[in-house]
């Protein structure tokens, strides 16, 4: 014990004398020091404070019963939002394959074929003017699936669910346009490397596979359709017919359902496909939501109550992202009200340092799929996707205005350019019963110096009418600007692009 009692001693006066003093410690006003900060400040020990939520209330330290649950509502109805942006491409296409199963009757082998503006009306920004055949399959029905693309003017691509593409097909795919089959291998499936085979490897189970036919002569484009094709790899050797669904006189969305649907929509897809590692910090916050991965979709009355505000909160903020752009690099020129409406650096959505989450919720609030040829980058070929919601007084397009927009002669396209119409709420073609769009593959009047003037509003102009797209008084409207085989005028600035103009009354 005496032995004891020495060390203890010193290892106390050691541990007194190696202690900073109160002097040090404390940061003299302006010294350039920083203050010392006490643990606590923020939050009182008893009583309340006011926040954005309201008030919280906490008794030593602790929140008060009903703070615990106001806190805990937030913090969910806060995921919630941010979940239903982070889900849009899939929940997008989860309820289009819906659709193609059980509206338009598809197989997993089936093209639903969508050729004129009316059969477009459920799509997000359709063109009106190129014929679309597209498949939703799920490969862990089919196993291995062929695809073969004719040859010919075609774009499009195969992509996951998650809208991030395989590859493109048509003129930017392997095959440059002359034809050839891929075999396309999901999650799961072995690697397998065919002679004549271009071989894709899809990140989920179910797939979406598309083409544009953009060969305007009737023969070419019937020559083309008639030989797409589509069936099990094991069935190679005497493959079942393709059939082709016509879209026409059905009634269907291809964007994201909302309400509660939004969310039984999310929770289903997700059951059927495998989590990327990307995407598990969201899909842990969708836990105490009732999204459980493999587990059925059940919510409470207050899970329930919560997504149902976070998807109309949620809708309201993807507007707001898409319509009101705050995104870097949007403008495509300085003085023009003018943006690319497709701001994702790459077709996987992913950045070296983070996913691109309003870039690519921007993107597919307002349209459904991507390819390499629509990333507005190759010259003389692709396309290009320009965006304008306001006018050239920065007021939003309203459809009881009348506008005009001059596109100035010689636009630089190897292919055509064609100019859509948008209704703000459903962000698919104005519905008016007359066409939605004009293209320069139209008969329109020109201007002596090559320009043509379009004309938008509810009435057209005497003696102008193949120029005019009407609109409708109370609803809002966007435009998409389609450059199809962008020349390298554009890409230098060289040409630009009037804003719309408000008729002067």
């Amino acid at each position: 014990m005496n032995r004891i009692a020495p060390l203890a001693i010193a290892l106390l006066v050691g541990t007194v004398a190696c202690s900073p003093s109160t002097e040090t410690a404390t940061a003299e006003p302006g010294s350039g020091s920083p203050p010392t900060q006490t643990l606590g400040d923020a939050l009182p020990m008893n009583g309340t404070v006011a926040t954005r939520i309201g008030n919280l209330n906490f008794e030593s330290g602790f929140p008060s019963d009903k703070s615990v649950t106001k806190l805990f509502d937030e913090m969910d109805f806060q995921r919630a939002t941010q979940a239903y942006l982070w889900a849009l491409p899939i929940v997008a296409f989860a309820e289009w394959q819906h659709s193609h199963r059980e509206v338009a009757g598809a197989r997993e082998i089936d093209y639903v074929g969508y050729l004129s503006g009316r059969e477009k009306l459920g799509i997000l920004t359709p063109n009106a003017t190129t014929p679309y055949y597209l498949n939703f399959a799920d490969l862990s029905k089919t196993g291995p699936l062929v695809v073969e693309e004719p040859e010919g003017l075609t774009a499009g691509g195969i992509l996951d669910m998650w809208q991030r593409p395989a590859v493109d097909t048509g003129q930017i795919g392997p095959f440059a346009g002359k034809g050839g089959r891929y075999l396309v291998l999901g999650p799961g499936q072995p690697d397998m490397q065919v002679e004549g085979y271009a071989t894709v490897r899809v990140g989920t189970n179910n797939t979406f596979i598309a083409f544009r036919v953009l060969d305007p002569r009737e023969d070419a484009a019937a020559r083309i359709v008639s030989e797409l094709k589509i069936y099990p790899y094991e069935d190679r050797d005497n493959p079942p017919q393709t059939r082709i669904v016509p879209a026409a006189g059905l009634s269907w969305i291809a964007g994201a359902p909302e309400g509660i649907a939004y969310w039984e929509r999310l929770a289903d897809i997700l059951n059927r496909e495998p989590v990327d590692d990307r995407d598990k910090m969201m899909t842990a916050m969708l836990r105490a939501l009732g999204i459980v991965h493999g587990q059925p979709f059940r919510p409470d009355s207050r899970q329930k109550q919560i997504l149902e505000q976070a998807a109309l909160v949620g809708l309201a903020m993807a507007r707001a992202n898409g319509y009101a752009k705050r995104l870097e690099g949007s403008r495509v020129w300085p003085d023009r009200r003018w943006e690319m409406s497709l701001l994702i650096d790459e077709t996987d959505q992913d950045t070296p340092t983070h996913t691109q989450l309003d870039e690519r919720a921007s993107w597919f609030y307002e349209a459904v799929g991507v390819s390499e040829g629509m990333m507005c980058r190759t010259v003389g070929a692709g396309q290009c996707y320009l965006e304008a919601q306001k006018d050239s007084d920065g007021r939003w397009l309203d459809g009881g205005q009348s506008y005009r927009l001059r596109v100035p002669a010689n636009a630089p396209v190897v292919q055509f350019w064609s100019f859509s119409v948008y209704d703000v709420e459903t962000r698919s073609l104005i519905d008016t019963g007359t066409r939605s769009d004009v293209s320069s593959r139209m008969d329109l009047a020109v201007n002596d110096d090559g320009s043509v003037d379009l004309y938008f509003g509810p009435e057209a102009p005497a003696g102008l009418e193949n120029n005019w797209v009407k609109t409708i008084p109370g609803r809002g409207w966007f435009t998409y600007f389609r450059l199809y085989g962008p020349a390298q005028e554009f890409f230098d600035r060289a040409w630009k692009l009037n804003d719309i103009e408000r008729s002067r009354k």
